[in-house]
């Protein structure tokens, strides 16, 4: 798959199989962060792996699903949670722009699972305290992000931006996700 195809399908997942996600996919994941693009070569983003079942277990109360859908909808039922956890963790005690940087880690692990069918949901409305407790992530380091990870069983794509539909995600009849995109005429002009 070029970048372009892997782009254009990796789209956010929010019900999975209940499979494992294999190691090689877990390596390949660190490899891509570790590979990620800084400021200044800091390399300050740091994961934390939950993919034991009794650990994630304890994850899934702490994060939101979907804000634009209704819960019946968007959040994932029991036979349909993500099989794995990343934390996304920021060392605060090296400067500079740690949410840029995280920015691009974050693309990197989504597509890094992705060219291995690995879906992802990166979460940002979690609750960052009982996390950091749970996954023992104490200063200087600081809880960003959680990914979901696992293989999807549904499918998502991107539709075009209508007035109808703003910016707002949906599922159509089948139960998929539609994303609806800004045209190329409105993101980018030439001078």
């Amino acid at each position: 798959m070029s970048v372009m195809e892997e782009l254009l399908t990796r789209r956010t997942y929010r019900r999975f199989e209940q499979k494992p996600v294999p190691q090689d996919v877990v390596e390949d994941v660190i490899e891509a962060v570790r590979l990620s693009s800084c400021g200044a070569n800091r390399q300050a983003v740091r994961l934390v792996i939950v993919n034991k079942p009794e650990d994630v277990v304890k994850v899934q109360p702490l994060v939101k699903w979907a804000a634009y859908l209704p819960p019946e909808q968007g959040v994932p039922k029991a036979d349909e949670q993500p099989v794995m956890y990343l934390a996304v963790v920021q060392d605060s005690s090296i400067p500079g722009d740690l949410n840029t940087d995280t920015g691009i880690a974050l693309a990197n692990i989504t597509l890094a699972a992705w060219a291995k069918d690995v879906g992802s949901c990166i979460m940002g409305a979690i609750n960052k305290p009982a996390l950091s407790e749970l996954l023992g992530i104490a200063a200087p380091d600081k809880l960003a992000f959680m990914v979901a990870l696992g293989y999807p069983t549904h499918a998502a794509r991107v539709v075009p931006m209508t007035e109808e539909t703003g910016i707002k995600y949906y599922l159509d009849e089948n139960g998929d996700y539609c994303v609806p995109k800004r045209s190329v005429e409105e993101l980018a002009r030439t001078v």
